[in-house]
């Protein structure tokens, strides 16, 4: 299998399988020197680890980080680091029913269709339990971004029921299941989603990453642009079906008098922006202004309903999808949307040191 690496100088590379005996990254580019321990890897891990409450798959995992090479006396060395996360709650056998069955939705046909084999256990690679990897980079690659920039994420839409942004709080996102910023929609989500769980369903779901404190000039014009990095690192998440920066599709609804954002000179004399529907990136290169990136989730394919399919010898069947699924899998996506934009953030700053000094 190719493309399990992605990045220009910071590099990440991930490997293993969803009910295989660990899933881990191997991270190039690091810079040495800079401080890194188990504990603030898992600090990160911790948000993402499935089980945690009951709009998530209850699958009970410690996602235990360990740092297996690229470190000494808590300090990066330059040189490779590995990570390995133990997989400690496998259900195999949820899986047996539907071995010869694929699944609609998921990969299973795409990927025996490509590979001529597959690993029905969970998905195998294709699972979703390898962003748990990604997860683990991201926080590496904070350590790159250093304390001035500061990657954020927060669901924003589950199904038809979007936030007020006018509620927008940073500090709500770590007091409610969802990582949502606006208190009084807590409530109605939860109703929500309980209905949805308690049918087998599920539902769709946007993620907003929000990165402050990027200096204007990182990125490039061509074929490394800021945005397209970006755009290209969120679509590689599982179930992600379509990612926006800025005002995104909405722009096609706006005047350009609208959509421009204004320039003015700030107090410290330096060129700022009045607005920023283009979210923090021009010509792809950052502004300065925060970059505002979006993603939408599709619900999870693994449902209770019926559905129509066929197996692998071709003939006509349905399915059935049993085992422990997210509702919203959104949810857990946030934490992996943020993980991803601190690594291309980080690529990005690195790729700037590199031909600016």
């Amino acid at each position: 299998m190719s493309y399990n690496s992605f990045g220009h100088i910071f590099r990440v590379t991930t490997w293993g399988e969803s009910h295989g005996p660990a899933i881990g990254c191997v991270l190039d580019g690091v810079p040495s020197r800079l401080p890194l321990n188990d504990a603030e890897i898992q600090h990160f891990l911790d948000k993402r680890k499935p089980g945690q409450n009951r709009f998530m798959t209850q699958r009970q995992e410690a996602d235990k980080v360990k740092i297996l090479s690229g470190t000494f006396d808590g300090m990066t060395t330059g040189t490779p680091i590995s990570l390995m996360i133990d997989n400690t709650d496998q259900r195999s056998g949820d899986y047996s029913d539907i071995k010869d069955k694929f699944r609609p939705g998921h990969a299973d046909f795409t990927y025996m269709a490509k590979y001529g084999i597959r690993d029905y256990r969970g998905g195998g690679r294709a699972s979703a339990r390898e962003t748990a990897c990604r997860v683990a980079a991201g926080a590496v690659a904070r350590k790159i971004l250093g304390t001035d920039i500061q990657v954020r994420a927060a669901l924003i839409r589950i199904g038809e029921h979007e936030i007020n942004r006018d509620n927008w709080d940073w500090d709500e996102i770590n007091h409610n299941p969802f990582w949502c910023p606006d208190r009084d929609m807590v409530p109605l989500w939860e109703k929500y989603l309980d209905d949805i769980r308690k049918k087998g369903s599920s539902i769709g779901a946007i993620v907003e990453v929000q990165a402050r404190g990027v200096p204007a000039g990182i990125g490039a014009p061509v074929y490394a642009k800021l945005d397209s990095d970006l755009a290209s690192a969120m679509m590689t998440i599982n179930a992600v079906k379509g990612v926006e920066i800025g005002e995104g599709f909405n722009a096609a609804y706006l005047g350009g008098e609208e959509n421009a954002d204004e320039m003015y000179r700030d107090d410290n004399g330096l060129p700022a922006l009045r607005t920023n529907h283009a979210g923090g990136i021009l010509g792809g290169i950052s502004t300065g202004a925060d970059i505002v990136c979006r993603f939408a989730v599709k619900p999870t394919s693994s449902i209770l309903s019926p559905r129509k399919t066929v197996d692998n010898q071709g003939r006509e069947t349905e399915i059935i999808t049993k085992g422990r699924h997210d509702p919203c899998v959104g949810i857990r996506a946030v934490p992996v949307g943020a993980a991803m934009m601190a690594c291309v953030l980080a690529d990005h700053l690195l790729l700037h040191r590199a031909q600016q000094g």
